[in-house]
């Protein structure tokens, strides 16, 4: 399954800027979630050294679409609708874990939450991603 999975992260670094940037590792698959180890380089950070909270949102908005793109074993693409965000703390330059978890996927529209850890553990910043579901060429 590890093995499979790094498909779609291979594929996603080698078609998408974002895949380049995050270095996305499979941490833990289960249906409906998905648990990655992610990176933030020094190009992420604002000013005043912490992470971006756009960077943040970009990284989440991956996570949740990989998890719907695995899923369907690649015949759909999640094209966003909305992108709800919260930022809790700050993160900081180096690893961090995403998680995705699938709250309501219909046929149409899916509604997925993903969450972005710090380095300690504590939940950094929450995202809310709703796509339409289309279908993957």
């Amino acid at each position: 399954m590890k093995e499979e999975f790094q498909n779609y992260i291979d594929y996603h670094k080698n078609k998408g800027g974002t895949g380049k940037l995050f270095k996305f590792e499979l941490v833990e698959y289960k249906p409906g979630f998905l648990k990655l180890k992610g990176f933030f380089n020094s190009e992420t950070l604002n000013p005043v050294g912490t992470v971006q909270g756009g960077q943040i949102n970009s990284m989440l908005d991956d996570v949740t679409s990989l998890l719907l793109i695995y899923e369907s074993k690649g015949t759909i693409y999640p094209n966003s609708t909305n992108l709800h965000s919260i930022h809790h703390r700050p993160l900081f330059e180096g690893e961090v874990i995403v998680t995705a978890e699938i709250i309501k996927k219909g046929k149409t529209i899916a509604t997925i939450r993903g969450e972005a850890f710090s380095k300690d553990g504590k939940l950094a910043a929450t995202l809310i991603h709703t796509a339409l579901i289309m279908k993957s060429e």
